[in-house]
């Protein structure tokens, strides 16, 4: 029972698409089990570029079922937007199954998140104004609507009226706009039911008979490690687990079925929004990462933040997710480079700290301490084994899983689907 999880090892943005893609032909489920469209994948396939922002990335493999698990929250409009794209394009989506108990992203949800954002002004988070903050803390406080409640219209509707009792307070009294009508929400989710019920399942049982039958599932997480609600840098934060164990919850497969854990890392660093970031750089080469690596983000279109490689960061994502391996991502970007500086430790108060602080304010303080490493010249994008790396490229990479505390089992070394070194089969 070959079960994976893929996840983001620094902020997000890592490339976890072109790595689910390369395991897609291998395996049989691809699960998201978490976030919402407020996360983005690009993937290569041939000449043919998909950004992907709710959707699974298997569900470009025609051999793959793609699941969208409970801990998912789904924009229904969005969804059916990102289908009827494909649809356009020949790909097949059909076999594509979404969770009775994920929850819906209605439309106040959006409102709220939108003008609550706005009223935070200087200390706004960041987010992308989606409503996926709101749509999870409407789960947690027991208000959420789910996808099988499209199912039930005295059910939706009373959800709804339940909603809408605090969110119209805050909406006419805080934020002086105008009330929701319950009506209005009701009708619109209903609209939906009919084009959903040929998706929707019980994921869960599906999920665990898969693999009693030994098919091989991967869990593909959105955003990344220092994201994650608990464990990320708080409140800088997206309102789930993206780390390992939101695979479990998200998804309803228990942790003893987990057999690998891969943490994906880009060979530097980069994050969106708002929050401490030791190593952004502000610089001509902050500049270049950015311009050479395409760093614009695949859902918010803004541009990302732009470092040098996190060790310590690196060591942090190893730690809390149990990782067996990490992928390397975008190797290729950092080509030209006389020297490439790596943070291996920060200095915090005058005193050298190997570690991720766990206060708040020692990160948002926290100085990267840099090792430089030599770089190189030579184009690798049609490297097809480590020993078809320049010297330098391979000291660089050794250095990396050295620093991060687990095997680094592939390298991505071009945007396209074949640019990729495999080193240690994750199946």
């Amino acid at each position: 029972m070959p079960a994976l999880v893929l996840l983001g090892a620094q902020w997000g943005d890592e490339g976890k698409g072109k790595a689910t893609d390369l395991l897609g032909g291998s395996v049989d489920y691809v699960v998201r089990y978490q976030g919402g469209n407020n996360a983005g994948h690009t993937v290569v396939v041939g000449d043919q570029k998909y950004a992907l922002h709710l959707l699974p990335s298997g569900i470009l493999t025609p051999e793959c079922t793609p699941v969208i698990g409970n801990g998912v929250v789904v924009d229904p409009s969005v969804l059916f937007s990102e289908l009827n794209g494909l649809n356009e394009r020949g790909v097949d989506t059909s076999k594509l199954l979404i969770s009775g108990n994920a929850h819906i992203i209605t439309p106040y949800n959006v409102t709220v998140d939108k003008v609550t954002e706005r009223f935070l002004g200087k200390r706004k988070i960041g987010t992308t104004g989606r409503g996926i903050g709101p749509t999870y803390a409407d789960k947690i406080n027991r208000v959420g609507i789910r996808v099988q409640d499209l199912y039930d219209e005295s059910i939706l509707t009373q959800k709804v009226e339940a909603a809408l009792d605090g969110k119209n307070q805050l909406l006419t009294k805080v934020f002086n706009r105008r009330a929701i009508e319950v009506e209005q929400v009701v009708e619109e989710l209903l609209t939906y039911a009919d084009r959903l019920k040929p998706y929707v399942a019980d994921t869960v049982l599906v999920l665990n008979k898969a693999l009693d039958d030994n098919k091989v599932v991967l869990f593909e997480g959105g955003q990344g490690t220092l994201l994650d609600i608990d464990h990320g840098t708080y409140p800088f934060v997206t309102s789930s687990n993206p780390t390992a164990g939101g695979a479990c919850t998200g998804s309803g497969v228990g942790p003893t079925k987990i057999s690998r854990v891969i943490g994906i890392l880009k060979a530097y660093t980069t994050r969106v929004g708002a929050g401490p970031f030791p190593t952004e750089l502000f610089d001509e080469d902050g500049d270049a990462l950015r311009r050479i690596g395409g760093e614009r983000g695949v859902t918010t279109g803004r541009d990302r933040r732009c470092g040098w490689f996190d060790a310590v960061i690196a060591r942090y994502a190893t730690r809390v997710n149990g990782l067996t391996d990490f992928f390397l991502t975008k190797l290729d970007v950092l080509t030209g480079w006389e020297e490439i500086p790596v943070c291996v430790a920060y200095e915090i108060d005058g005193k050298r700290v190997e570690e991720l602080p766990y206060s708040q304010t020692d990160f948002h303080h926290a100085k990267p301490i840099y090792e430089t490493l030599p770089g190189w010249s030579e184009d690798i994008t049609k490297a097809k084994s480590f020993a078809d790396l320049p010297k330098n490229a391979q000291a660089y990479v050794k250095a990396l899983e050295e620093m991060s505390g687990a095997p680094i089992s592939a390298i991505g070394v071009g945007p396209g689907r074949t640019e990729t070194i495999e080193i240690n089969s994750f199946i």
